[in-house]
């Protein structure tokens, strides 16, 4: 499942804010940095950082896909060993076991549950 990607509510209300403040004048300056030259690139430099975010999560996505595959054709090649083993050996064998399977006759069969006594209703007389 791909991963949530980022956005911000911070940047549509700047970008407009930034828009209204150039309708005033574009070389507005309140002092201290605060102009509307730094907002704008304060500006870019949020949309820049969210967009290398979100391209990073797209690469978390794709490298957890690519691990995903990977033990998947692992496990895969892990079972077609074992049968290989088996298919040789017999699965009753010692080197089945030493490859990591389950002798046949070592196998634990599953402890069937007792069925539940059935109660009748009970009748009443009406």
């Amino acid at each position: 499942m791909a991963r949530a990607k980022k956005t911000s509510r911070a940047l549509p209300k700047a970008e407009k804010r930034l828009a209204g403040l150039k309708s005033i004048d574009v070389k507005l300056n309140f002092g201290n940095g605060a102009t509307v030259q730094a907002y704008e690139n304060k500006i870019t430099a949020v949309r820049n950082t969210l967009s290398a975010h979100n391209t990073l999560l797209s690469q978390v996505d794709a490298a957890y896909n690519n691990a995903l595959v990977a033990e998947s054709e692992l496990a895969e090649m892990s079972a077609k060993m074992l049968k290989g083993v088996a298919w040789k050996y017999g699965d009753t064998s010692s080197e089945y076991e030493m490859a990591g399977g389950t002798r046949k006759g070592e196998r634990r069969r599953k402890a069937s549950k007792p069925a539940a006594a059935k109660v009748a209703p009970e009748l009443t007389a009406v």
